[in-house]
């Protein structure tokens, strides 16, 4: 019999914990095969998600616990949960059931037939108009700007097989953009349409911060787009600039009693060229710090506790 591992990361998710449990063994329990296991790493979680997670690794044998000894992130505590997986696949499943686990066999039948990937697609979602016509928006630029094809609409909700993960145990990186290793691995990969439903019970974890921060992860990771147009823009702007010089120059020759100058201009002219300048930087910045964090070779996570390894 085949052996997937289940991975979710939680953090403060008492309420969705022991639920998340009984529907993924709920879905294992009508299949003879396949064996199982559920494997949570917690991301130091304030609430009583910790004490949950010791009673059902407690009763159930198939649970396998990670605690870390202090929150991570949400880059980096999952793809460590994902190295420590040990299945023939292994299917992330986030812990507030905006993963539908009913797909699971979806992803198993596809992975039967052979596809090393496969990866839950949001062809619509129960969260706000705005904020999903800014996701799309993101996924439509950066695959015009990566030098690989990520795949639209993906979160991570997805199988991978083992030998997917063998293949991310050999890159060290310590601040992954995982979709973007998947793409950059190469690996053919299927993917399931469905409707994303709303968080069942608790809030969001994510906000503005770890939103940017993922955003331009994937950008810095995976293109160089960014930092050739600050380039080409200086070239195209110092360009402008002395044809507009000159054509002052001609304008106060031809009309030089009339023809005067002014201060707008020069103040309109200063601000457009700081605000170019600035944002530059701040891209470089971003690119900086990228090579920042990798240059240090930090662990993914440091772990406090394990259960039923």
């Amino acid at each position: 019999m085949k052996h997937i591992s289940i991975l979710t990361p939680c953090y403060n998710e008492e309420a969705n914990v022991r639920e998340m449990y009984e529907a993924v063994k709920k879905v294992f329990s009508c299949s003879y095969q396949y064996t199982y296991d559920h494997l949570f790493i917690d991301n130091a979680s304030k609430d009583k998600t910790p004490v949950i997670l010791r009673e059902i690794a407690a009763q159930d044998k198939n649970v396998k616990v990670i605690f870390n000894t202090r929150n991570f992130g949400h880059i980096r505590s999952p793809y460590h949960g994902l190295l420590q997986t040990a299945g023939d696949a292994t299917i992330g499943l986030a812990c507030d059931f905006q993963d539908p686990p009913e797909l699971i066999p979806q992803f198993l039948e596809h992975w039967e037939r052979g596809f090393k990937v496969v990866l839950g697609v949001k062809a619509a979602s129960d969260e706000s108009a705005v904020m999903f016509a800014c996701r799309s928006a993101y996924y439509n630029l950066i695959n015009r700007l990566a030098e690989v094809n990520l795949v639209k609409g993906a979160t991570g909700f997805g199988l991978y097989d083992r030998t997917v993960v063998e293949a991310l145990r050999h890159i060290d990186d310590p601040y992954p953009y995982f979709r973007g290793l998947l793409s950059d691995i190469g690996y053919e990969t299927a993917t399931i349409a469905y409707h994303q439903p709303a968080r069942r019970h608790g809030l969001t974890k994510n906000n503005f911060y770890t939103l940017y921060d993922l955003a331009m992860l994937g950008i810095t990771n995976h293109s160089k787009v960014p930092l050739r147009l600050a380039t080409m823009a200086g070239f195209a702007m110092s360009a402008i600039s002395l044809l507009v010089a000159l054509g002052y120059f001609i304008a106060k020759l031809v009309n030089w009693n009339h023809f005067t100058l002014g201060m707008a201009p020069v103040i309109i002219g200063l601000f457009f060229f700081s605000s170019v300048q600035l944002f530059f930087i701040g891209i470089l910045g971003e690119y900086i710090g990228a090579i920042h964090t990798q240059v240090q070779k930090r662990p993914l996570v440091i772990e406090r506790e394990r259960l039923n390894f």
